[in-house]
């Protein structure tokens, strides 16, 4: 026989809560740095990890370029875009080997950030050392804030 159960009304959170679940679960696997997904997806680029840090009077911009020569990074700013690019070249040794796993990524690179307040063109300070890029910018002045009356009437 039947059971008879009264029908309680869901409000519709455990769908919610689920599919916030299996979006998060989405984002953190496509988000994932590994070759696998490259190779599924077609995604034969690599862009360098970045760091962008704000101070009183600077903002410092900080990647990641393992295995790279600082005289194939290019570094432009327009405006408050930053670029960085370059390449990463494969390193080839003519000898018999056989690679049994293989996870460095080679080739060309493009990582453009938007730097959080305007900076001084020509005040800046780049270094690259042990596969760090440092960039050092010098903040411009900013107008203060003036407090402006209407005339009524």
């Amino acid at each position: 026989m039947f059971d008879l159960t009264p029908h309680r009304r869901r409000s519709g959170r455990e769908l919610v809560s689920f599919r916030d679940e299996i979006d998060n679960l989405f984002n953190r696997f496509f988000d994932m740095d590994f070759p696998l997904s490259r190779r599924l997806f077609g995604d034969s680029e690599w862009a360098p990890r970045v760091d962008v840090s704000e101070a009183k009077g600077e903002i410092t911009v900080k990647a990641e370029i393992p295995g790279c020569d600082g005289k194939d990074i290019d570094v432009r700013l327009e405006g408050r875009l930053l670029t960085i690019s370059g390449e990463k070249k494969e390193e080839k040794e003519e000898k018999d080997e056989k690679f049994h796993h293989v996870e460095r990524t080679y080739g060309s690179f493009s990582r453009m950030v938007e730097l959080p307040g305007e900076v001084e063109p020509d005040a800046i300070d780049a270094t690259f050392k042990k596969g760090v890029l440092k960039l050092v910018f010098k903040k411009t002045q900013t107008s203060q804030a003036k407090r402006i009356e209407i005339k009524t009437g």
